[in-house]
């Protein structure tokens, strides 16, 4: 009787097969995490700047809705530009008026505030304090940050043309565009809101 053995075990072709299917798999599930990853921090940016953007367009609409005439007597509003708006108001604690200025440095939006201080009393430059607002702003000449209406404004209003005449002024519309990356998800977040100069109001 003959006995017959049989060989086992892979050949290398099997062997080799096997390794390109276990590298190729490994790379789509290393793919996949990454690509998990990276929308969830992309998610995790875009909630936060929107987060961010609401409080900041809320506290400037509070801060312009008492805008008022400058400790000094100054108009209530200084500036009243696309990217730059300076204006007068009492956002802290003091019997004083404040000199507010939000402004694009970059694509940084900020805040620079000015005390009142000596005697007599003044508006120091060189006292301004600084702050940043928000972050990867988009600016752009067809969406103004700033944008401002007289007092026959009805939600449909052209905004007043640039130069601005200030004492027309009656509402400013702030819309804040941010965009992290452009060539990546997700798409640009804006945030718009408006405040009446209660202080100003004629025909509101």
């Amino acid at each position: 009787m003959t006995n017959h053995k049989t060989k086992t075990g892979f050949t290398l072709v099997e062997i080799l097969v096997s390794i390109s299917i276990f590298v190729m798999v490994g790379l789509a599930i290393a793919n996949y995490g990454r690509d998990i990853f990276s929308l969830n921090t992309s998610l995790q940016n875009s909630l936060t700047a929107q987060m961010d953007g609401r409080q900041v367009v809320k506290k400037l609409v509070a801060e312009l809705r008492g805008a008022s005439p400058s400790s000094l007597g100054a108009y209530p509003i200084e500036t009243a530009g696309t990217s730059t708006l300076i204006f007068y108001s009492n956002v802290d604690s003091d019997a004083y008026k404040e000199r507010i200025r939000y402004y694009v440095s970059g694509t940084t939006l900020r805040r620079g505030v000015i005390k009142p201080s000596g005697n007599p009393l003044t508006y120091p430059s060189g006292s301004e304090t600084f702050s940043t607002i928000v972050r990867n702003v988009k600016v752009s000449t067809s969406t103004p940050i700033f944008e401002y209406f007289d007092g026959n404004y009805a939600g449909t209003t052209t905004p007043l043309v640039q130069p601005v005449t200030i004492s027309s002024i009656r509402l400013i519309r702030t819309t804040v565009v941010i965009e992290a990356d452009a060539n990546k998800s997700p798409n640009p977040i804006t945030i718009t809101s408006q405040a009446m100069l209660r202080n100003l109001k004629d025909n509101f």
